[in-house]
């Protein structure tokens, strides 16, 4: 492969190549939000509150199927940059060629699936009557395209696995530019509600494919060949078991998040369900930077692992939690300080019915101290998050699966169940900072032990 660029990720300073990884992932991934959140904003200002509701009971079965693509893509991602370390480029085209077949497939599977099962999953979700028609109207539409979305998610790992995560950042940037836009015509201009906001979310889909698609044609080092798109067995072996982390622990969340639905439901009502959804969007936005330190650690971590200097990947651990660090803190002190100014965005006083001027009230009375409550921990959440990602890019398949579920599947899911018999409503928001707690003091042991156990003594030899 010619202009190798992914050779600076085992020969520049950590830190300066730390920035670079993580501050074009960070962009993308605040512009990403960004259009999740306008997208929120706009169907719950010219919508409705229900509207919001709507989308967030459609969310865990979509997230899901896109999941697909991000598992194959970080799992995969993992095995070759770790081949590009040891300078097995082959390796390296072939495990490429497999993550695009596996990800169309599977992800086309579960999209029949889906559409197939649409009503019985919609209200498996937790959509009640008063909203379930908006739900069927945003998922039909949305899962047209979802396919792509999977391709997106795999092929933007991919990306900065080469050690390239500018053009990452644009495919992430493009199509929300594209989805705010479309948001703003076929809603407010066009008035298409419900209808118009998939059709956008659908297009924006669209941008992202054709970029990734562009840029793998006319930018990247990896030129796949025919051959390079059929399975084999054992390159698909060694993908799975590391996609098979992010995949479950995305999965998790889309089972949390059904769960949350229905608890919402049933211990609270329908606005309970938009507060939930307005907070979801939150947590992506507010925490984009510590995300991009965690996906710029990656592609370090794993090319530095594959090219056995293991001091390196300790410098690596260290500074991604020292620079995540700083940002969770500053991220705490924004939130506990003015919760009610970002909960404000997603209402409108100006809207003409009855009914949503009540049910906005009732949001701007309940959300912000839930919003508070959930980020009380968000201090101390870098070191669960970083302690998981080491293990998957040093490739140990079963402690990073085992420790990407400390948080969701131990304890957040148990603490869900339990806690609203107590405390109600209140009992799902104190479950949140609890289970960060937990979950950041069991993934922090382990990390200390295999770094002691493991990296200093092979740095040693």
């Amino acid at each position: 492969m010619a202009n190798k660029k992914s050779t600076a990720l085992g020969t520049q300073p950590i830190s300066k190549l730390l920035v670079q990884q993580a501050v074009p992932a960070s962009i993308g991934i605040l512009v990403m939000s960004l259009n999740m959140i306008v997208d929120t904003i706009f169907v719950g200002r010219w919508i409705g509150p229900l509207a919001i509701s709507a989308i967030t009971v459609v969310i865990p079965v979509t997230f899901f199927i896109a999941a697909i693509g991000l598992a194959v893509g970080i799992g995969g991602s993992s095995v070759l940059s770790r081949a590009l370390g040891s300078g097995d480029d082959d390796k390296a085209l072939r495990v490429f060629g497999n993550q695009i077949t596996l990800t169309f497939l599977v992800s086309g599977l579960l999209a029949i699936l889906g559409l197939v099962f649409q009503n019985t999953l919609i209200e498996f979700f937790g959509a009640d009557d008063s909203f379930k028609d908006m739900a069927l109207t945003y998922y039909r539409i949305v899962l047209y395209g979802i396919v792509m979305l999977a391709m997106c998610m795999m092929g933007n790992n991919v990306i900065r696995a080469e050690g390239k995560p500018k053009f990452a950042m644009y495919a992430m940037i493009l199509p929300a530019i594209g989805n705010i836009g479309m948001d703003y015509l076929l809603i407010n201009v066009l008035g298409y509600g419900m209808e118009g906001a998939a059709w956008a979310t659908f297009a924006s889909y669209a941008v992202c494919f054709a970029f990734i698609v562009w840029f793998f044609i006319f930018k990247s080092e990896l030129r796949i060949v025919p051959k390079c798109l059929v399975l084999t067995r054992k390159i698909v072996s060694e993908i799975s078991g590391l996609s098979s982390v992010t995949l479950a622990r995305q999965g998790v969340i889309s089972v949390l998040t059904i769960l949350l639905n229905n608890v919402l439901i049933n211990y609270g009502d329908a606005l309970d369900v938009a507060s939930y959804g307005i907070i979801s969007r939150m947590l992506m936005f507010a925490l984009f930077p510590v995300i991009g330190v965690t996906q710029g650690f990656m592609p370090i971590a794993s090319y530095n692992y594959g090219a056995n200097q293991y001091a390196r990947v300790r410098e690596t651990i260290k500074t991604s939690i020292l620079y995540a660090g700083g940002l969770a803190l500053a991220i705490f002190i924004i939130i506990m300080t003015v919760p009610d100014f970002f909960v404000s965005w997603f209402i409108s006083d100006s809207n003409a019915q009855a009914q949503a001027v009540a049910d906005n009230k009732v949001l701007m009375e309940r959300t912000p101290n839930a919003l508070r409550t959930v980020f009380a921990a968000t201090p101390v959440i870098v070191i669960q998050l970083i302690g998981a990602v080491y293990f998957q890019a040093i490739g140990k398949a079963i402690p990073a699966l085992l420790l990407s579920l400390t948080k969701q599947g131990f304890f957040l899911i148990p603490l869900i169940l339990i806690l609203p018999n107590f405390f109600g409503v209140w009992g799902v928001w104190i479950a949140f900072p609890i289970a960060d707690v937990l979950s950041t003091v069991v993934t922090g042991y382990f990390l200390r032990r295999d770094v002691k156990e493991n990296l200093v003594v092979l740095a040693e030899r």
